[in-house]
């Protein structure tokens, strides 16, 4: 008996070791940012293989050394095959605000259309001009500003741009935000639909406006907004699912680059408790391919995240 138990005690020993090495013995694909303490995701939120019935919470898993626990380190590791699987360029980021580990994979480098996700940052700075007493925002602004979040109308955008100088918002989207690889597309005009910039600029734009440098009141209309955004932005990080209550800003276009014109599909936005977990998800799709196919691969990135069922459920803009 003494044997038994000994023999028991081993390896219970070696399993546990296992799950703070990683729980793996293959070189994991991505980057990982260390953080001081691990991220309690797989406590909060739901787990289930693609297709799964139902999704079930996660156990409690000890940290793998990177800020992140072993269940969560192997959604990323799916998350990662899926965004390789993918024809085109797309990025991922995934962003802990409470611990500070940011895992990413992917092309979040790459300067890429912004389409409307750009939209965030000139409601952000119309916010702060209006708190500072540079602007005086009237109630059709305010109007105007959420159907530019809420429904992603180009036209209340465009009211915003052209009324309060948005050539000049550039220089505080790339200082103030964290927005360093915004440019405007060469051979273009100043023109918030003539952008790029790279998944991790809408990282920092995301943590800017979740972050403590925001007026609290003004952090909490675009959160709230976000959260209440319509039917056409209904996936995305919108794909973590409603227990998670995320909140996103996404964009779509049809855009040209060499070799012709192509979708454009991305999402950057929010979830967990009290906002702790940042998403960005910017996809640049190949010439040929179309919205859906968008749209679904990057919710279906959001939900083998947060260990969803894919293929994720969504609604096309």
């Amino acid at each position: 008996m003494r044997t038994r138990l000994c023999v028991l005690a081993i390896a219970t020993l070696l399993v546990l070791a296992a799950c703070g090495r990683g729980g793996m013995t293959s070189t994991p694909t991505g980057d990982w940012s260390p953080a001081p303490e691990a991220s309690p995701l797989a406590a909060s939120v739901p787990t289930a293989p693609a297709g799964a019935a139902d999704a079930a919470p996660s156990p409690s898993a000890a940290a793998c050394g990177d800020g992140w626990d072993c269940a969560q380190r192997a959604r990323f590791e799916a998350t990662a095959a899926h965004v390789r699987n993918r024809a085109g360029r797309m990025g991922v980021v995934m962003r802990d605000r409470q611990t500070g580990a940011v895992w990413r994979t992917g092309a979040t480098g790459d300067p890429m259309w912004t389409g409307s996700t750009i939209k965030l940052a000139i409601a952000t700075t119309l916010l702060e001009r209006h708190r500072a007493g540079k602007i005086q925002l009237t109630d059709a602004d305010r109007q105007a500003m959420a159907d530019m979040l809420k429904k992603s109308s180009n036209d209340a955008t465009d009211s915003l741009w052209n009324r309060y100088d948005g050539p000049q918002m550039l220089d505080r989207f790339r200082t103030g935000y964290g927005m360093t690889s915004l440019a405007v597309v060469a051979g273009r005009e100043t023109y918030w639909r003539n952008l790029r910039c790279t998944a991790d600029d809408l990282d920092h734009l995301m943590t800017y406006v979740l972050g403590n440098r925001l007026h609290a009141d003004d952090r909490a209309y675009l959160v709230n907004t976000l959260r209440g955004v319509a039917d056409n932005q209904h996936w995305g990080v919108w794909a973590a699912g409603p227990q998670l209550r995320p909140g996103n800003k996404d964009g779509w276009a049809v855009k040209p680059d060499p070799g012709g014109e192509h979708w454009i599909t991305h999402t950057a936005g929010f979830a967990g408790p009290a906002e702790r977990y940042v998403v960005v998800v910017t996809y640049s799709l190949p010439p040929g391919r179309t919205l859906e196919e968008g749209v679904q691969a990057v919710s279906d990135a959001v939900a083998l995240l947060f260990g969803g069922r894919t293929p994720a459920k969504v609604s096309l803009p």
